[in-house]
């Protein structure tokens, strides 16, 4: 692997957006594919932070340090990897469900995904059942990934996995957020719950391979 790529993981691990900008273009200068240098450069330096995050190892700023730099050397990247036609590896519909007004927790898995390549729509908070549906069906979504950090706001859950059987669209139903159990997703049926973000990326992954 060449050492602009290792420098390149390195920086953005360490969250240093110039440094990252410099080595994304001398990767370019170089004559490194756009799509490697997003694999190896920038996707692998966020999967070991990602890694971190999940041993506690790093804690939530830092992640959002090495989220900024990645989202930094992937926007000089996009117009190289359209040209390319590199395909997304799956669509995500996220947001924080109706009544709930956190998004920590819903901006790092949001991160996680697209540090694992995944085209993330998200839809802030506060978001109905009828909006997840709908924004799935615009955008031809893999995942609906939903966020709660309260009990008051669980039973949205079980509103959107009806809706989305309902309607009978293929999007898979990923829960998460503190008060988030796997009995509470089996009781409900959605698809998937995860504790930590990153084994949410990982999980909606495999979901779109």
């Amino acid at each position: 692997m060449s050492t602009t790529l290792v420098e390149l993981s390195e920086f953005l691990q360490k969250g240093r957006v110039k440094n990252v900008k410099e080595l994304v273009q001398k990767a370019l200068d170089e004559g490194i594919a756009p799509n490697v240098i997003l694999e190896e450069g920038l996707l692998s330096g966020m999967s070991v932070v990602g890694e971190k995050f999940k041993k506690n190892e790093v804690f939530v700023p830092e992640v959002l340090i090495a989220a900024r730099a990645m989202n930094a050397g992937t926007t000089m990247l996009k117009p190289y990897l359209v040209q390319e036609g590199v395909e997304s590896k799956g669509t995500v519909v996220i947001g924080t469900v109706k009544g709930d007004l956190h998004d920590i927790g819903k901006n790092i898995v949001k991160m996680m995904m697209e540090g694992k390549g995944m085209n993330v729509i998200d839809l802030g908070v506060d978001v109905s059942a009828e909006q997840y549906v709908q924004a799935a069906k615009e955008n031809d979504a893999d995942i609906i990934a939903c966020s709660t950090l309260l009990t008051t706001t669980m039973g949205e859950i079980k509103n959107v996995v009806d809706l989305v059987k309902k309607e009978g669209i293929r999007a898979k139903v990923m829960i998460g957020g503190a008060p988030v159990t796997q009995d509470f997703c089996d009781s409900v049926q959605a698809d998937s719950y995860t504790p930590d973000a990153a084994t949410a990326a990982e999980v909606a992954v495999g979901f779109c391979s």
